[in-house]
This record gives structure tokens, sequence and C-alpha cells, in this order.
């Protein structure tokens, strides 16, 4: 904020702005913004990014995990396919929408199994690089990277609607959300580990205390941060002025914040562009109905949300011209 000086001016000048503004997720949005270095395209979502939000956000990940879960218990293994490479696949293809096995041959060129390769680092060829395939990258910083034959991959991808060189995944909508609710988090942290309090100034008129006591008193101030949370401080001034010490909060951040409406709701938004049911990923539910019964919910989220992802992959054996995949149907264990 700008005043000026209202001798001379007459009047008060006063200046608003504003500050932090959004910050997205690092992304590239449009079809010819896949960026074509000469060698690979770049994908239009940072992979780095996907995969650090899950390391952060609660609930994202805990949806990510049941989904994978739950694929990963009606996956059979196949002669090419094992159950360890499927859930590493099928992990890679969850958080980022896209999945890739490479094909191990033998001398006669036959095909004896598919290895899952990591998303992450992933590049599909450009087409001045004169090959036609991917560069399974080694080294951002040294650009050093393997060439693996467009023959020889299988490229499962969530589709998008402006590109169709990468996947991106479907919870797009809801980063805002999962990045709001670790923020949350983060500032209700820093909030208890700097005192419980956001801060405030200490303005004092009493001319009985002398300096030996104002630097004690700053001294016990100053510890009153994490072990030292809730502690009491004791000032004693005899003849002095009720208004003599004063506690000016900066901001009243225990009884303002929403921390609790922040994270309820942004939870509500991570489980919706999921479509996860609550009861499946361990939510303690508030309300005195509970959450349902968890059969049907399982039941139905099998039906729903894993039955499309398991033909995704099954469309895959056509491509690959073999049997790669192959599912049994989702049971839950009599009771």
């Amino acid at each position: 904020m700008k005043r000026k000086n209202a001798a001379h001016s007459g009047a008060t000048d006063v200046e608003v702005f504003g500050w932090g503004g959004d910050e997205p997720l690092a992304w590239l949005g449009t079809a010819w913004e896949c960026a074509d270095n000469g060698r690979y395209y770049e994908p239009p979502v940072n992979q780095e990014d996907l995969i650090g939000l899950l390391r952060v956000g609660i609930h994202h990940a805990s949806a990510l995990h049941c989904k994978l879960n739950v694929l990963s218990s009606t996956f059979e293994p196949t002669a090419l396919l094992s159950r360890a490479e499927f859930k590493k696949l099928a992990f890679n293809y969850l958080v980022t929408g896209n999945g890739y096995l490479a094909a191990e041959r033998n001398r006669l060129g036959g095909i004896t199994a598919f290895k899952n390769r990591l998303a992450a680092y992933m590049r599909r060829a450009s087409p001045r690089a004169g090959k036609d395939g991917y560069f399974y990258l080694r080294s951002r910083v040294f650009e050093t990277a393997d060439f693996i034959p467009a023959a020889d991959v299988v490229h499962l991808m969530q589709p998008d609607l402006v590109q169709e060189v990468y996947g991106i995944p479907d919870y797009l909508a809801g980063l805002g959300s999962a990045q709001l609710n670790r923020s949350a988090t983060t500032f209700r942290r820093r909030y208890y580990d700097n005192g419980s309090h956001a801060g405030f100034i200490i303005y004092a008129t009493d001319n009985n205390i002398n300096q030996t006591d104002w630097d004690n008193l700053k001294s016990q101030f100053k510890k009153a941060q994490r072990e030292g949370n809730f502690k009491n401080v004791f000032l004693r001034s005899p003849n002095g002025d009720k208004d003599g010490i004063k506690l000016i909060p900066i901001s009243e951040v225990a009884a303002k914040d929403e921390f609790l409406n922040i994270k309820n709701v942004t939870a509500q938004d991570m489980l919706t562009v999921h479509r996860v049911p609550p009861s499946l990923m361990g939510v303690v539910p508030t309300a005195a109905g509970g959450l349902g019964d968890a059969r049907t919910a399982a039941e139905v989220f099998a039906a729903n949300e894993i039955g499309p992802i398991q033909a995704a992959f099954l469309e895959a054996n056509d491509a690959a011209g073999a049997e790669v995949f192959r599912f049994k149907p989702y049971a839950l264990a009599a009771v």
C-alpha cells in the first residue's frame, strides 16, 4: 500500500493490489504444443508433477491405490506378462494416463515377454528424428536415451481431446483441490510448529518495567515454539497501567481459517473426480447413517470403473498380436 503525505496533498492515496495468483500444474494444453524438440515430442502434462502429487494428496493417492489393488486382483498372469509387471504397468497408467510395455525377443525375433517401462521417461519419437518408435530417457541432463522400435512397444493411453501422441489422466479436473488440500495441511502444520499463532505485536507503554524485564519477556516469547507451545507467560508490574501492555494480533488464524471446511470439501472433490466409494478407501463416516453397504459399493465400483479399465487393457491384445492381458471377474469373498 502507498500513502501520500496528507500535509502536502490534503488526501490519502490508496493503491489496491494483489499477489499470489493461481499457480496451475505445468500444462502445455493444445495439440501443437506437444512440443517437437526435433528428437521426440514433449508430453502435454509434466509427468514429474503428476507423480509428485501422488505423494502429497492423501485422498488422491488412496483412490488410485484402491483402483490399482482391485484391478491387480482380477489380473491373471499370461505367458507374456507376469503379475508384477502388470501391476507396474497399471500403476503408471492410472497415475500418468500412459502405460508402456516393451517386448523382449529371442534370437529368432519371437516375443518371449513384455516388460514395463516407466511412463515418466518414455517419449514418442519425432518424424524429424527419422525413426518410428520411442525414446526411453536415461538422463534428461545429458539427453541420453535408448531407442525402442514402435513394433516392440505396446502403448496404452487414456484419451485426450486435443492430441493423440500421449494420454492424460482423467483426474486432471481435481488437481486444484488436491493441491489446496495439501496447502491447508502444510499451513496448519507450520501454524503449530511456529507457536500456534500467526504473529502479533506487543505494544508497551509501561515505564515500571525495566530493560532487564523486557529482555526476559522477549526471551520467553521466543521459547514459545515447538516444545514451548501453549506456555503461559507471567508478568508482574505492581504500579503499572492496565493498558501499559497490549497484544495486537496480526491475524487471528485460530478463529478465522477454514481448515476443516477446506479439508472436507477438497476431499469430496477428489473422491468425486476418481469416482471411488468412500467406504472402499478407509474414510471415517461423519454422518450417523455411515457410508452404506461396502459390498454393494464394491460391486458397483467394479462394474462401472474397473470393467472399463480392463476393457482398455484387453484391446491391447490386438495390437500385440497375442494374449498379453487376461482378467477374471471381480468377486468378493462370501461372508
